[in-house]
């Protein structure tokens, strides 16, 4: 499976997490007893759904931060769990570019939401991507 393909799985299952109310363990133990595939794209669902919820009061609040004029209640599911993956990524996962990560949920909202969602998930993403990187400069020259 490529990384895109494990990407769009990785957002399906925080999506269920978050509509079913079900613990992570428990979908994702359902979800590897249904699909075989190589160790490395079973350590990056396992990778990012984990750390997707582990750090979920930072990411609401990174969106609530960057969506101006929007509640994280007013953001459809979907886009929750596609935007959620990507701050992620953008957050802990150094091997991933942002610019890798804002393009995949642009791509995944169009596939799951609407072409009209893209651009609002490109603006908060982009909003954090920027946020990140005046921290992380911020710090560097400290």
């Amino acid at each position: 499976m490529s990384r895109k393909t494990a990407r769009e799985e990785a957002f399906k299952l925080l999506y269920q997490i978050d509509v079913q109310k079900e613990k992570a363990e428990v979908i994702l133990q359902n979800y590897f007893e249904d699909n075989e595939m190589n160790e490395n794209d079973k350590k990056y669902i396992q990778d990012v759904v984990h750390g997707t919820i582990e750090n979920i009061g930072e990411i609401n609040l990174l969106i609530e931060n960057h969506s101006i004029g929007w509640k994280l209640s007013r953001i459809s599911k979907v886009n929750q769990a596609i935007i959620r993956l990507a701050i992620y990524e953008m957050l802990k996962r150094e091997d991933i570019p942002s610019s890798v990560s804002i393009n995949e949920a642009i791509e995944l909202s169009k596939k799951y939401d609407s072409n009209e969602s893209a651009p609002f998930v490109n603006g908060i993403l982009g909003a954090v991507q920027k946020h990140l990187a005046s921290v992380k400069e911020n710090h560097s020259v400290e």
